[in-house]
């Protein structure tokens, strides 16, 4: 995070300090998430933004898993693992929305330097 560090448009950050609850799809109990980073940014005009960010592989964040002709152990974990994210992200909007907040969700290509 040395980039949160060396930026001084970013005025404050942690990393997983934010809590979301989220009704999980596979056992429908409310669960805690806690997103990769919050951020706080001022803009050009002085402006603060805050942000929930997540950052996940491109791969997660695509869609769904698409269903092969075998239905393997990897296939479904990876459609339980999409359907939890979703049901965090969704949360996560939801969170952000009522707090005048942002959530962004990045991957490998928006971190290539």
């Amino acid at each position: 995070m040395i980039f949160c560090d060396s930026t001084p448009a970013i005025v404050e950050w942690g990393s997983e300090e934010v809590v979301v609850p989220y009704k999980c799809p596979t056992d429908g109990r409310v669960h805690r998430y806690f997103p990769d980073v919050y951020m706080k940014v001022r803009d050009r005009n002085g402006n603060i933004q805050k942000y929930i960010i997540e950052i996940k592989p491109k791969k997660q964040v695509e869609g769904p898993p698409k269903s092969p002709k075998r239905k393997t152990k990897q296939w479904k974990y990876e459609v339980l693992v999409y359907a939890k994210n979703k049901a965090k992200w969704k949360a996560a909007e939801s969170f952000c929305r009522k707090r005048d907040m942002k959530f962004l969700i990045l991957t490998e290509d928006h971190l290539k330097v």
